[in-house]
């Protein structure tokens, strides 16, 4: 009888070990949702729960907002099944899907240039009946995906050369090219960054790391002065001045980061308190319900409140990276891992940005801020983190089968 040679079994052993694990399955689907990792669930849940009392607290003083955190309540409810039905599925149906979602992603950014509408100054949304997506968001976890079916294919245990990694890399460079030209280049940075960990992950020598390094380090100077646009340049001469103290608009540019580091100061170690918080009930910080919600914990909480945030966020990625370094497949452990990366940057980006480290780009924080695009790219990253974590074990082929 004919082996599988990814197995190890013949194909008939593999078919009955197949449909008994499905047949066990469909006979107990509590089982399933028993053994997920309710802490893990729980935490994310306490996050998102902060968030919306954040929200409230930030939003409740303006007749205007003051309903937004109904709107995420609502949104992280639906958001929340979600992730878990996400989480119960296969690594198999991921894979079947990874690249379907990449050309559907592909296909709304299009749609973005030729049809969409005006948000923050940059063309990024699409009108889906009353509600407005932001394709750019959906992006992140679509070429995660598509990296990790990728590499599922084409590596076996004996490859390494480069040439293997340039289909990654076109996968990875055709989105966030028009991301880029909505503008978004804070969205199109995080592509990047989730997108390069996945093919650091997948295998890259030092030489070829080393002269990337190299290459981005003199490419700065020409983004900087042929390719970003003129608010852009502006928002990183703002940056330049706030880090090296030189002289910076207090009314311009800097006015949002000046705003933001005087709410963060007034926290001092403990906080003024919930709804105490003068920045934040005044609206001195522009956009303090979404990109600078962490400074409002952290006039209300102060350095303790907003280091428990920040610990909390590093339990969920460290478990995250831990679960993914257990899975049996390429495809569950890079994909894990992207989905990972995808947060992690989400979550460097905002607070940096926050805290005048990088420039301001607009990235909104995982769980925190008000949005409904990222609130579901982030349960989506987390509802595959959770299916690589459930299926750990599950073998997978070339074409995603057992």
């Amino acid at each position: 009888m004919s082996r599988d040679g990814f197995t190890g079994f013949s194909r008939g052993e593999a078919r009955t070990r197949t449909a008994t694990s499905l047949s066990f399955e469909t006979k107990g689907p509590l089982d399933k949702l028993m053994r997920l990792p309710w802490g893990f669930i729980l935490l994310i849940v306490a996050m998102a729960l902060t968030g919306i009392a954040m929200l409230y607290s930030s939003a409740h003083t303006n007749p205007a907002e003051s309903h937004l955190w109904r709107l995420q309540l609502i949104r992280f409810g639906v958001c929340f099944v979600m992730m878990i039905a996400l989480g119960l599925l296969p690594l198999s149906w991921w894979m079947r899907l990874a690249f379907p979602a990449y050309v559907g992603t592909i296909v709304l950014l299009v749609l973005v240039e030729v049809m969409g509408f005006s948000g923050g100054g940059a063309q990024r949304w699409l009108r889906v009946g009353p509600i407005g997506v932001q394709p750019s968001e959906f992006a992140k976890l679509a070429v995660t995906l598509a990296l990790a079916r990728y590499y599922q294919m084409v590596l076996q245990p004996q490859t390494g050369r480069i040439l293997v990694h340039l289909g990654a890399l076109a996968i990875m460079v055709i989105p966030a090219a028009l991301i880029f030209i909505q503008p978004d280049f804070g969205t199109t940075l995080a592509l990047l960054a989730s997108g390069a960990v996945v093919i650091f992950l997948a295998g890259l020598s030092g030489r070829v790391i080393l002269t990337g390094i190299v290459g981005g380090v003199a490419s700065v100077w020409p983004i900087y002065q042929f390719v970003l646009a003129p608010y852009q340049r502006e928002r990183v001469d703002t940056f330049l001045a706030q880090l090296f103290g030189g002289a910076t608009n207090a009314l311009g540019e800097s006015y949002q980061i000046e705003q933001g580091k005087i709410a963060i100061g007034a926290g001092g170690l403990n906080g003024r308190g919930y709804l105490q918080g003068i920045q934040s009930q005044q609206d001195y910080v522009p956009e303090q319900h979404t990109d600078f919600i962490l400074t409002v914990i952290a006039e209300e909480f102060g350095f303790i409140g907003t280091t428990a945030l920040l610990i909390g966020f590093a339990v969920l990625l460290g478990w995250s990276l831990y679960s993914a370094g257990r899975s049996a497949s390429w495809f569950g452990r890079l994909a894990s891992a992207g989905a990972t990366a995808t947060i992690a940057f989400y979550i460097v980006f905002n607070v940096g940005m926050v805290l005048g480290l990088l420039p301001v780009v607009g990235m909104p924080l995982p769980l925190i801020s008000y949005g409904g695009t990222a609130m579901l790219t982030t349960m989506a990253c987390f509802g595959l983190i959770l299916a690589a974590h459930m299926h750990r074990d599950e073998k997978l082929t070339a074409r995603g089968l057992f």
